[in-house]
């Protein structure tokens, strides 16, 4: 069932509750009710209540790996007769519920569990009689949360201690916290976590840059979040600073390459501010995770979780840090209401990526990253089969919202926004975005609502220039806009011209491949053709090494060439990739181009059925879903 979004925002704010010790009410903007239809990728009852703040209070057990303790939910009651709240879990042992007003004693209450949903988990209902607005929740994760990873010692780079820690993105919060786990709504909260020594925890939250590692960590987000954005990660951690408001943490043989590597940093914010308006978060720092992360990176506020694969050498693949930097304004301060919002997100993010590198690195290292992008949307597009999951408004209702997260809202959302640059120019752009980051700071919203801000501020002020039509079609039409302008690059004119000699039978030791960067490299893979005879995929790897893996965006491409024409040679070497690597974007391609062979399935199947214990849960089930079965 398609989900109506609603065209305007109900400018209804939560009302400041009373408070008393522990819990206080925090001293930041109070998010609005976010006018849209019940999300279907959650339980909660959000129109009777919303959460203002929470506490959280945890100890990490490594050794039975779960996290057991309490969280208390300050709500805010939006209809004052509600009598049950409905809160999200997934795999959660609820111990005890208690109940009472922010000012008065807590008491038990009833509480009862709804059969799991293998996507949506169990609902949570609570008996909250008013004037009840208070509930502390006693509970314990499981061993196989999908939103915790635990890392024995081994599967850490320097593999002496364990390491844990949450992706929530997209409705896997509620796998370790009960909560309100949808978008639409915000809240603050503090954090105390408990750990063995001499571990360090970290959150996505102010809290003391390089404390003692005592076991005993708090935190404190004042500013409303929504839940998929709350993180942790307890590990060996060092810190070290890039500047007085950016720094690195990672275990001790990373630190140093990593703080070098995102050195521009610092640079990539100023930037940012002077385009699209204050950084509203404080600090702006980086953890780097063990190689299991499934993702690229994770832009959780003040404290971005990253891959890292990333960590090149050259800063050749930094984009990914200006990605989540970007996110500081879009999707972290303005936030996608939905699921099927996730464009407002993800386009929204990757087209000031692409700002923000032009403006560093030169226009024309921007021109490579859209223009790789904009390839990889080609490929994905190909590749779906339902039309609606082409467009950036997809019907996710009944199924999985990490099924969306494909190359569509990211890149396709991005050629919309570069599209609306070009024809009202950038200088007027720029100022329409800011002024739309400005306008929904700290708040949840939908495409219906976006339309009429463009509406507004940009369309009616400039008649003429672009039609309601053209807008449609960017939205919903599964075919791309007969007028998309592509993004071209002259340095990947070069890389064409050399492929082509390549190709017509030149020697690789002809090719006037000195000094390509990364970006060049992954284009002139992508460009070859779906079959290569075996003495050409030999000559290639000969010449330029690439099954070495030294650049992991690199290698993806070409282990998929091997995949693709069962280049056994390079097999050992495409195997190492798949076990040593969790990022899906650098191991599921790969799994696809094997699986589409008899043999190549029943290798992947080996693989996986080595490599599975090291990848987080969501890449389990992405990988699962290319082998053709949810066990693999």
């Amino acid at each position: 069932m398609t989900r109506t979004l609603c065209l305007t925002v109900i400018a209804l704010m939560m009302t400041a509750c009373a408070t008393s010790e522990p819990v206080r009410t925090p001293a930041s903007p109070a998010a609005p009710a976010t006018s849209v239809a019940t999300d279907p990728h959650s339980y909660a009852n959000t129109t009777a209540f919303g959460t203002r703040h929470f506490e959280l209070d945890l100890d990490v057990d490594f050794d039975r790996r779960v996290l057991s303790g309490h969280v208390v939910l300050q709500l805010d009651r939006r209809d004052a007769q509600a009598a049950t709240l409905v809160l999200d879990t997934r795999d959660l042992d609820i111990r005890a519920v208690s109940v009472g007003t922010a000012d008065g004693a807590l008491t038990p209450t009833a509480f009862s569990l709804d059969a799991r949903d293998p996507v949506l988990g169990s609902a949570l209902r609570i008996s909250l009689p008013p004037p009840a607005d208070t509930v502390r929740i006693d509970y314990a994760t499981q061993p196989q949360a999908s939103g915790l990873q635990w890392l024995t010692p081994e599967q850490t780079t320097d593999k002496q201690h364990p390491f844990l820690f949450t992706q929530s993105q997209a409705i896997h919060a509620r796998s370790w916290i009960p909560l309100q786990d949808t978008p639409q709504i915000r809240s603050s909260f503090e954090a105390r976590i408990r750990t063995p020594k001499p571990l360090l925890a970290v959150m996505a939250a102010e809290m003391q840059a390089d404390p003692a590692r005592d076991g005993d960590y708090r935190f404190e987000m004042p500013q409303p979040i929504p839940s998929y954005l709350i993180a942790l990660a307890v590990g060996d951690l060092r810190f070290q600073a890039m500047s007085e408001r950016t720094a690195i943490y990672a275990e001790p043989s990373v630190v140093a390459r990593a703080a070098a590597e995102f050195e521009d940093t610092e640079a990539m914010m100023q930037r940012s501010e002077a385009i699209y308006g204050p950084y509203r978060w404080g600090r702006y720092d980086l953890l780097i995770l063990p190689s299991a992360f499934p993702y690229g990176g994770m832009e959780n506020p003040r404290l971005t979780f990253a891959t890292p694969t990333v960590i090149a050498g050259d800063k050749s693949l930094v984009s990914l840090v200006a990605h989540e930097l970007a996110h500081s304004w879009s999707g972290n301060l303005v936030t996608n209401a939905s699921w099927g919002d996730f464009w407002l997100n993800e386009g929204f993010t990757n087209h000031l990526t692409y700002r923000i590198m032009e403006e560093i690195f030169g226009a024309d290292r921007g021109a490579q990253e859209r223009a790789l992008g904009a390839n990889d949307l080609k490929e994905t597009l190909a590749r779906l089969t339902r039309d609606d999951d082409k467009t950036l408004l997809p019907d996710l209702a009944g199924r999985d919202p990490d099924d969306n997260v494909t190359d569509v809202p990211y890149e396709r959302g991005a050629l919309f926004l570069a599209y609306l640059e070009d024809r009202f120019g950038r200088d007027t752009f720029d100022a329409f975005l800011r002024k739309w980051f400005d306008a929904h700071a700290f708040q949840s919203v939908t495409t219906p609502q976006f339309l009429a801000f463009l509406d507004r501020e940009l369309l009616q002020p400039n008649p003429g220039i672009v039609s309601a039509a053209q807008i449609d079609a960017w939205l919903r039409s599964p075919t791309m806009p007969a007028d998309t302008v592509w993004p071209q690059s002259a340095a990947f004119a070069q890389v064409d011209a050399e492929r082509s000699r390549f190709l017509g039978g030149s020697d690789t030791a002809q090719l006037a491949v000195d000094g390509w960067s990364t970006r060049q490299w992954q284009y002139f893979l992508d460009g070859m053709p779906e079959q290569l005879d075996a003495a050409q995929l030999q000559a290639l790897d000969a010449a330029f090494d690439l099954s070495s893996g030294r650049n992991a965006a690199i290698a993806t491409r070409w282990f998929c060439i091997v995949a693709r024409n069962t280049y056994a040679p390079a097999y050992p070497q495409m195997e190492q990739h798949l076990k040593s690597i969790g990022r899906m974007l650098l191991i599921v391609p790969v799994y696809r181009e094997l699986a589409k062979t008899e043999d190549g399935r029943a290798l992947a199947r080996r693989i996986y059925e080595e490599a599975h214990a090291g990848y987080h849960p969501i890449a389990q089930d992405a990988i699962a879903g290319v082998l053709g079965s949810k066990d693999a």
